[in-house]
């Protein structure tokens, strides 16, 4: 048997009509005669084989059939307008800067590109991969339209708070672990100052006093990786983009975890620019998932 399909022309008017209280003001807003609206309503009940509204005094309200059809019917056009938006989004041509923290720019932004070049092939995309403070000074001067960064403090006025991951001793999976048994000073290898990680790392060690050293510095996370791996010394950081062959090193202060905030510099941003900050957010939860599973 063929199911029948609702019209979503008769189902705007329906939905029109409920939110204005009145079909007379519906029918004005939708441009058409209250008859070419009332005939709209008629052949929705017959469709349906039940009535959606009923007399009230004076006025009209909805039936239970009613209500459950105009919830119903909200969400068909929210997903009809919102195709419709995506598709007209996705031709027109602009551009959005974003900007990432490394540990996140490393880790799934040819993902995120891929996806969201896919979704918008007209919109240019510049991305700038950086440290917190550069990141938020952009956001701030408005030199960037959205930014990932850690959650160092005080938010933008237009920052959303995503999440937090888990900090953690890290250190080389194939070679002895480091350990302050001879008293002399753990070796660090850690960003330049000021770094919340590296004031993490620092103040939690200095609370347990166990001597330390900063061993090597290094601008980018790649540098860290490979010094660590070079088995110069332990760093802390997150388990987001964490290679394989290096390992967290129990036996330190435990850490907190380390909270990831999404900024824009825009309280009304584009279309094409929400849903790039809906795409971070989806990636964020499947990291955050993985994370779970497999530690």
């Amino acid at each position: 048997m063929r199911r029948p399909t609702f019209d979503l022309d008769v189902l705007r008017t329906f939905v029109t009509g409920v939110d204005f209280n009145s079909f007379a003001k519906a029918a004005d807003r939708l441009g058409r005669s209250t008859s070419a609206v009332s005939a709209q309503l008629k052949r929705l009940e017959e469709q349906i084989g039940t009535p959606i509204l009923a007399k009230s005094g004076r006025g009209l309200v909805l039936t239970p059939t009613g209500e459950t059809l105009l919830s119903h019917a909200r969400r068909l056009l929210e997903m009809n307008d919102g195709i419709f938006q995506t598709l007209h989004e996705s031709q027109t041509a602009g551009t959005i800067r974003l900007g990432l923290q490394e540990d996140f720019g490393e880790h799934f932004l040819s993902d995120l590109l891929r996806r969201f070049v896919h979704a918008y092939p007209k919109v240019n995309l510049e991305v700038r991969i950086a440290r917190n403070a550069e990141l938020l000074a952009l956001i701030q001067s408005a030199g960037l339209d959205l930014a990932l960064t850690w959650d160092t403090g005080p938010l933008s006025p237009y920052a959303t708070r995503l999440g937090e991951t888990q900090m953690h001793w890290i250190g080389a999976r194939d070679r002895p672990l480091l350990t302050t048994l001879d008293d002399s000073p753990l070796p660090l290898i850690m960003f330049d100052a000021p770094c919340v990680l590296r004031s993490a790392a620092t103040q939690a060690l200095d609370a347990e006093q166990i001597p330390w050293r900063i061993a090597l510095t290094s601008p980018s996370v790649g540098g860290i990786w490979a010094a660590v791996a070079a088995g110069l010394g332990l760093t802390l950081r997150t388990r987001i983009g964490l290679p394989s062959h290096l390992t967290v090193v129990s036996g330190l202060p435990p850490m907190p975890s380390l909270g990831y905030v999404l900024h824009s510099s825009d309280d009304d941003p584009t279309p094409a620019a929400q849903q790039l900050a809906a795409m971070i957010k989806t990636s964020l939860q499947e990291q955050a998932f993985h994370f779970t599973i497999t530690k």
